[in-house]
């Protein structure tokens, strides 16, 4: 078996190893495979366009999959996209993912409020910043905050 072809095999089993244990955007997979191959970039970026023609990697997949999730984790959708875009995906996968999983992210953000303050509502200017804040933190919008007070 010539050289290429042994190389081009290893490479391939390592991505199916990472994609076998979660789903792993392109750009994640070709930096992990870099680290293990840092001499063979261009085997690299050939396995991972066959991967992505066999339906091995998508970044849309991965996007659907990570929306819901962090969704079900009381996540808003603006951290969800920065965490996306760290990944390498994508604005148009990320939009596409974010329109498909239909999330409301109203009731969202009230079930993560229940969930941390209970039902009482602010008692004062301070308490209400600080809960913005949390909210703010966990990556929802000023006008989901505005709206849930």
């Amino acid at each position: 078996m010539p050289e290429w072809a042994s190389g081009s095999l290893d490479i391939r089993r390592a991505a199916l190893g990472l994609l076998a244990r979660r789903e792993h955007s392109r750009v994640e997979l070709l930096r992990k495979l870099l680290r293990r191959f840092p001499e063979r970039l261009a085997l690299i970026k050939e396995e991972l366009g066959v991967l992505s023609q066999e339906g091995l990697q998508s970044d849309s997949r991965l996007a659907e999959v990570y929306v819901r999730s962090r969704a079900e984790q009381g996540r808003g959708s603006e951290k969800i996209w920065a965490e996306l875009r760290k990944k390498g995906v994508g604005d148009e996968e990320i939009t596409a993912a974010l329109l498909k999983c239909d999330v409301n992210w109203l009731e969202n953000l009230d079930r993560v409020s229940s969930r941390r303050f209970g039902s009482s509502s602010p008692k004062s200017i301070t308490e209400r910043a600080k809960r913005s804040r949390f909210f703010r933190q966990r990556g929802f919008s000023y006008d989901e905050i505005g709206t849930l007070f």
